[in-house]
């Protein structure tokens, strides 16, 4: 049970780390001051694979909508996706991504809305970044050395996320260990070194929360490891870079009520300091951080 014991024992167990500053930069002219205030990125999903109904869009005209929707919402940042990241989706192709995906990025940009594109493959990312996206929202391992050199050539931002196989697509049993915040920390400083060397200076780290490996489908123990991150994000910023979490739905839990659950994890997610939060819900979630903010 979290309880204000557990929150005080993490407190004074990493009293320094809680003081933690993270690098502050702007994004296709937007500035972003995550020390003092941090961020919302809304979702776009072109894959009718993907099960969060509120945010799949299946034409180029919906997908615009939306996407100035959330912008009008508060978000910050627009990512989109045109492959699901369920176990059971059908995978597609650069090519076919592309076909999706590339309306929908310079449509947003001629609207001013920064985009970020949800992309692991060198072909996608390469044809987004030439058309306008300001972030590569990374969610593989292969190739990394390329997607940070591409990232830089285009003086945009990358998300790292956390991943143990080639793709999120191709994940089987997460090692998480005894303490999962020093696993991402190293994890994280060797993907920062590679993406500096490269010439990256607009960086974010994403623990990788919502990913389907096996060993984390009994609810209570995914729940449990998700909620032990998100309060331990402070920690990670240890390592001067802002944090992004992809809230998670607890389906199991909030069923019928699950559009309450991003919500209820973006509470966790600031109590641990992060720094840009990617939901689905971008008008809940911000009516939970400005609360927040307001005490």
């Amino acid at each position: 049970m979290l309880d204000t014991a557990y929150l005080s024992d993490l407190l004074n167990t990493h009293h320094a780390a809680a003081a933690a500053k993270v690098q502050e930069f702007s994004i296709g002219g937007h500035a972003f001051t995550f020390n003092s205030q941090p961020a919302l990125m809304g979702v776009v999903n072109l894959s009718a694979d993907s099960w969060y109904r509120e945010s799949v869009c299946l034409s180029t005209a919906a997908a615009l909508q939306r996407g100035r929707t959330l912008a009008a919402q508060g978000a910050a940042l627009v990512d989109v996706g045109a492959e699901s990241t369920l176990a059971h989706a059908s995978r597609v192709g650069p090519a076919a991504q592309n076909s999706k995906l590339l309306p929908v990025v310079r449509g947003l940009r001629e609207s001013g809305i920064l985009v970020s594109v949800e992309a692991y493959q060198p072909e996608v990312a390469r044809a987004c970044l030439e058309a306008g996206a300001n972030v590569l929202n990374l969610t593989g391992t292969e190739s990394s050395a390329d997607l940070f050199r591409m990232v830089a050539d285009h003086e945009a931002a990358v998300i790292i996320c956390h991943v143990q196989g080639r793709n999120v697509r191709a994940v089987a049993d997460l090692d998480f260990g005894s303490d999962p915040i020093a696993l991402l920390q190293d994890y994280f400083a060797r993907q920062i070194e590679l993406a500096v060397r490269q010439g990256v200076q607009r960086i974010f780290i994403d623990p990788g929360l919502g990913f389907y490996y096996r060993n984390l489908q009994d609810s209570a123990v995914r729940v449990r490891h998700q909620m032990t991150v998100f309060l331990n994000t402070f920690r990670l910023r240890t390592l001067g870079w802002p944090v992004c979490h992809a809230l998670p739905h607890a389906f199991e839990f909030f069923a019928e009520e699950v559009r309450c659950a991003e919500p209820f994890f973006a509470v966790l997610a600031a109590l641990g300091r992060t720094d840009l939060f990617r939901t689905h819900e971008v008008p809940r979630v911000k009516a939970v951080l400005d609360t927040l903010a307001a005490f």
